[in-house]
């Protein structure tokens, strides 16, 4: 997706969002105002908060789309996550702040005074709401970001608040049961909880997630479809913002390749992965592989069956037997599901050295940034 395209998607989506919220808070400012309603009238800050989001949408994207200098040479993008946790943050607050009201009117109730005007307009403004969020919520999971999914969240959880306010002015009206207080507080700690959970997502990104399974295959199977590549191994992917990855990985060739072809080939692989993925490569590591030697063929495939019967073994690669200094080297892929990585390694490659007593090892403990 082109950078142009999804900054304009993004500004479009939260320009709406700010006009629509700040005519429903207008509408239930006055609704809250003339009903001496409490949760109208939190519903309304709640939409102001709303577009506030909105703006910070709108800065965020507009700082991320800075180019590269000499202080980030990765360029902005990060920003975008720092927007969503301040979206995420003004969500936790509304919650709480809207609790701590709620529990206010517990201890010291006011008697609502509600129209069927006043009910008509906040039922309007749930079905508004209803349909800005899942818009928003779908042009963020579209353009992939985290602040305009955010606030389509947000958005969804005020037509829950607005709908509750609905209900408990319909009580209210018929039957003369004021339990809007009540309700509201039950909301907010629903918003609490929404909030928190929008904290962690968002800081997850920036703490370093492993690499997206359907973009960490696309891109291996890109490279291995290059002439000589045997296979592609860790690969890894730093996040640099939406849409924003460096990284590196390693490719199996044969060792009869000359440092002019490997030279070819790395620059090739760097060219087609940026192409086809939008990603840039900043490194390509060399494995070789045995090409004619029939025992280290066969060596290769006992290390292989040895090494499969730990659980924790998720494969090896980078193998590679030398004769003349009677050495085998390979790495070993262990999955984080084991208490000790190292000792299971290690576990690993003593079982190994029994079988080959002859032979030298060098074995690395490798991981998979894509691991489930």
């Amino acid at each position: 997706m082109e950078r142009g395209f999804r900054e304009k998607k993004i500004i479009q989506t939260s320009v709406i969002g700010i006009i629509a919220n700040i005519l429903l808070a207008g509408f239930k400012a006055v609704v809250g105002f003339v009903s001496n309603s409490v949760a109208i009238t939190m519903d309304a800050v709640n939409n102001v908060t709303d577009a506030t989001s909105s703006i910070i949408t709108i800065v965020g994207t507009k700082l991320a789309g800075k180019q590269p200098d000499k202080k980030h040479p990765f360029g902005h993008g990060r920003v975008e996550y720092i927007s969503a946790l301040i979206i995420a943050g003004l969500v936790l607050y509304a919650g709480i702040t809207a609790l701590i009201e709620s529990v206010k009117k517990i201890i010291s109730p006011e008697e609502p005074s509600y129209s069927m005007i006043s009910i008509i307009i906040i039922a309007v403004a749930v079905i508004v709401k209803i349909v800005l969020g899942l818009y928003v919520k779908k042009s963020g999971e579209n353009v992939k970001s985290d602040a305009l999914v955010n606030s389509g969240k947000d958005a969804l959880f005020d037509a829950i608040i607005s709908s509750a306010t609905v209900v408990a002015a319909i009580l209210y009206v018929a039957f003369g049961i004021s339990v809007e207080p009540y309700l509201a507080g039950v909301i907010s700690i629903f918003i609490i909880k929404s909030g928190i959970d929008m904290l962690r997502e968002t800081v997850s990104p920036l703490l370093g997630e492993r690499n997206d399974l359907e973009l960490d295959e696309e891109i291996k199977k890109t490279v291995r479809s290059f002439e000589g590549v045997r296979g592609a191994y860790d690969l890894v992917l730093n996040n640099y913002g939406p849409n924003s990855h460096n990284g590196s990985i390693h490719v199996e060739v044969p060792e009869t390749y000359t440092a002019n072809e490997i030279d070819k080939l790395i620059r090739d692989i760097q060219e087609q992965v940026y192409i086809k993925h939008g990603v840039i490569l900043t490194a390509v590591g060399i494995y070789s592989y045995n090409t004619s030697d029939k025992e280290a063929v066969e060596i290769r495939k006992r290390v292989t069956e040895i090494a499969s019967k730990n659980q924790y073994v998720n494969g090896v690669h980078g193998f590679y037997l030398n004769k003349e200094e009677k050495s085998i080297r390979f790495d070993l892929i262990i999955s984080f599901d084991a208490k000790d990585r190292r000792a299971e390694c290690a576990k690993v490659s003593k079982e190994i050295e029994k079988e080959y007593p002859d032979y030298k090892l060098y074995v690395n403990m490798d991981t998979d940034f894509s691991e489930i």
